[in-house]
């Protein structure tokens, strides 16, 4: 056991029932939401403990297949010694209880903005993000008092294993005083194990213990000394616990897992909704009449953006929707516009060539090395399309001036307000039932559809479930930004060393366009105005190289494109470890290196990242990645500043690939990776093997191009993506490490593209420099 020494403990009451202790920089002063019932107890508003010792834990996390909802079990059940067949979990509540600092810390570009142009970035702790340095204290102050209720970036973990851990220590520590006062004997002479305190030989059932445990003042929790952690090779006798099965897989299987389409209320109907071209467009004329002659159709709401049809089924809102035939026209007097990719490259490339550029991060000062680059190369990034495994859906109920709302969405207290502003009401009439999201990739940080289901249901006042069709989710959605980047490198006079790099990026502020609407409720054009001439050191995270080159600077040229944007899984660092990756394999062809030890060369301060270098090289049995090999590689470093201190993510990538009759054939992915330490080895390989192919579907597709506001692909058929058949090799495997956990559901995803791209450079010597990599004509290079 070891006592608490980093962070301050808190001690209070909260509602009925319920011990609340809080692990903070400043005190929190929200009441633990979680009630707890008849006979029961509940512990630091996360933990709901049954008469009959069962054990609920609340989940302060959308689940999106990340698998939040078992590592937050997990964690209780190692810290309590609880038979993990008696524990459970449920949602939280909607609450700034459980607000996230780290997340709030990790964006705050997006939520306190300081970019303005023409302003340079000067010893702010933001622009040291690029190359992963934690925010200063004072904005890791203003995180932590400022409640920020979202899923996603992987810091669920971060933010909460602490506070898990404190309340199933408090728990343990007093079943333990109880069972001690009973037997005799001093407390540290018990401890827990599978749902049982044992005092020497002596075992009492946690049932026996709850009255006179919970009876009387808690002791201060003490924590153990070993946390939840599994093996790295799952070696049975090797593991410090036992090994912990997903808790939603037997739902999954068997098809009971409620997800937000899957709501069925009493006189409950069915909508449809079609959204104008992208853009800023209003409902111009529709004909309501030919609707009225689809059986099963009740009602037509007609709003300014859009148009939708209520039926007893979807199929016949959807098929009322296209007899409507519904026409939208641009705005003048709003300063409407239509999106047009065409306009957008332009404004793009004329960033990259002429725009004023703001240096947002820098080691030294390149500029005098780079005044005749010895290397210079442009990179091209199209939008990418999130693709959701499932539609946007929500379900509304009105009843007596309240809101009820069931939605699958990451940032739930958003939704909320956007009902509660749909429906014309305060925040607190709306009651949210967060629900898991089949795959979200980022997606469901859009909360339009919460409003545009509560403006149905009031005007039915029944309840109504709103579904985009797979259309409307690529029409209306937000995809990632496209950006266009050019670096340049210069070489000590033996053009064996890399001695001055700088990366300009052109791109929309789009990390502070979505902060705008997530957080400041603008609609899209009032976000695109907000965010314009921002540079934007989040949406460019990880731009700064971990390469040691003495000089080596980021710039942001700031890309007004009329498409607005939106973050996508890996954020920034997926499309810069692209570029640099892609860039320092250039570096190494031109100096005639091997691209293994001409990185491992640069990292000199990066033990953990040659450690994985090397790692990958052992299983994929790198062959130096000569010509004709069709081995590429790359690698990248990911932080995050948790409340126990900083925490890293490594990655190495190997992949084998070729060109076959004009298409991309993947043959294997071997990865190496550090994510310190692994709570769970079976959620840590799906989410590093899925990020993996998720990365690599969108170095084979995923994108678009807008005509007239429309997407030229709008089925997940037309995009491009791998078929299962299509999907490589992937060979895993982790490092043995004592470090605090990274969240490995971004890391695979950001080093796909890039390990792909230098691959299909080896096997074929044409360097491929856009994303998609068969979007546009490659450059052919020497020998």
């Amino acid at each position: 056991m070891k006592p608490l020494t980093r962070r301050a403990l808190v001690i209070g009451s909260g509602a009925a029932g319920a011990l609340v202790i809080g692990l903070a920089l400043v005190p929190r002063h929200y009441r633990a939401p979680l009630v707890a019932g008849k006979g029961e107890h509940v512990i630091d508003g996360l933990i709901r403990l049954g008469r009959d010792g069962s054990i609920s834990v609340a989940v302060p996390a959308t689940e999106m297949g990340q698998g939040v909802t078992t590592l937050a079990a997990q964690i209780v059940a190692v810290e309590l010694g609880a038979d993990w067949r008696r524990v459970g979990v449920e949602p939280a509540p909607l609450s700034p209880f459980y607000a996230d600092p780290v997340i709030a810390s990790a964006w705050s570009e997006m939520w306190l903005p300081r970019a303005i142009a023409g302003m340079p970035f000067v010893g702010d702790a933001l622009s040291e993000a690029l190359a992963g340095a934690p925010g200063d204290a004072l904005v890791r102050y203003r995180a932590d008092t400022a409640p920020v209720l979202i899923t996603g970036s992987g810091t669920t973990l971060a933010a909460f294993e602490p506070r898990l851990r404190l309340a199933a220590a408090a728990l343990r520590g007093a079943l333990i005083a109880a069972a001690a006062r009973e037997a005799g004997v001093a407390a540290g002479a018990c401890d827990t194990r599978d749902h049982h305190v044992v005092c020497g030989k002596t075992r009492w059932p946690f049932a026996q213990l709850i009255d006179a445990a919970l009876g009387s003042a808690l002791p201060v929790p003490v924590l153990r000394a070993t946390p939840a952690r599994e093996s790295v090779d799952g070696v049975p006798g090797k593991s410090a616990a036992p090994d912990f099965p997903r808790l939603d897989l037997p739902a999954k299987v068997d098809g009971s897992l409620v997800f937000a389409a899957d709501i069925r209320l009493p006189g409950m109907v069915h909508a449809a909704i079609a959204h104008g071209p992208q853009g800023l467009c209003r409902l111009a004329s529709h004909d309501e009449a030919a609707a009225g002659r689809v059986p099963g159709v009740i009602a037509i709401v007609a709003h300014r953006r859009w148009l939708a049809a209520v039926a007893d089924t979807w199929y016949a809102a959807d098929r009322a929707l296209t007899a409507m035939d519904p026409r939208f026209r641009i705005d003048p007097g709003e300063g409407g516009h239509v999106v047009e990719t065409s306009a957008g490259e332009a404004a793009i490339e004329t960033a990259l060539l002429h725009g004023a550029a703001i240096r947002i991060a820098a080691q030294g000062n390149p500029d005098p090395l780079l005044a005749h680059p010895t290397l210079t190369a442009r990179y091209d990034i199209e939008p990418a399309l999130h693709a959701p495994l499932e539609p946007a859906s929500a379900t509304a109920r009105w009843s007596n001036d309240r809101l009820e709302l069931w939605i699958a969405s990451q940032a739930p207290d958003v939704a909320a307000h956007a009902a509660a502003r749909g429906a014309g009401i305060l925040r607190a009439a709306v009651t949210v039932y967060p629900l898991a999201a089949g795959g979200s990739f980022d997606a469901r940080l859009d909360s339009r559809i919460a409003e545009e289901v509560a403006v149905i249901a009031r005007k039915l006042g029944r309840p109504v479930q709103l579904t985009w069709s797979r259309w409307q989710e690529t029409l209306a959605g937000y995809p990632r930004a496209p950006l266009a980047a050019q670096v340049s490198a210069a070489f000590d006079p033996a053009r064996a060393h890399v001695i001055g790099w700088r990366a300009r990026y052109a791109m929309p502020a789009s990390a502070i366009e979505a902060g705008a609407r997530l957080f400041g409720g603008m609609d899209a054009r009032a976000a695109q105005d907000h965010a314009a001439g921002c540079a934007d050191p989040l949406a460019l995270a990880g731009a700064l190289p971990v390469y040691a080159i003495p000089e080596r600077a980021v710039d942001h040229a700031p890309a007004p494109i009329s498409l607005p944007s939106g973050r996508m899984r890996g954020g920034g660092d997926a499309m810069t470890a692209f570029v640099t990756e892609s860039f320092i394999d250039e570096c190494a062809h031109l100096a005639g290196a091997e691209p293994l030890s001409f990185r491992i060369g640069m990292l000199g301060g990066e033990p953990r990242l040659v450690a994985a270098l090397q790692g990958a090289a052992q299983l994929a049995m790198w062959g130096g990645g000569g010509g004709g090999s069709g081995q590429g590689i790359a690698c990248h470093r990911m932080m995050l500043a948790g409340p126990e201190g900083l925490r890293l993510g490594t990655i190495a990538v190997i992949a084998t690939a070729r060109l076959d009759a004009g298409a991309i054939r993947i043959e294997s992915l071997a990865a190496f990776c550090d994510i310190g330490r692994i709570v769970n080895r079976d959620i840590a390989r799906q989410q590093i093997e899925g990020g993996l192919l998720f990365g690599t579907a969108l170095a084979l597709g995923g994108s678009t191009r807008w005509s007239a506001g429309l997407p030229a692909m709008g089925r997940i058929g037309g995009m491009g993506l791998p078929l299962l058949a299509d999907c490589p090799k992937v060979t895993l495997a982790f490092a043995a490490s004592d470090a605090e956990p990274f969240d490995p559901g971004e890391l695979g995803m950001v080093v796909a593209a890039p390990a792909i791209a230098n691959a299909l450079f080896s096997a074929s010597g044409t360097r491929f420099r856009r994303l998609p990599l068969l979007s546009a004509p490659t450059t052919r290079e020497g020998p």
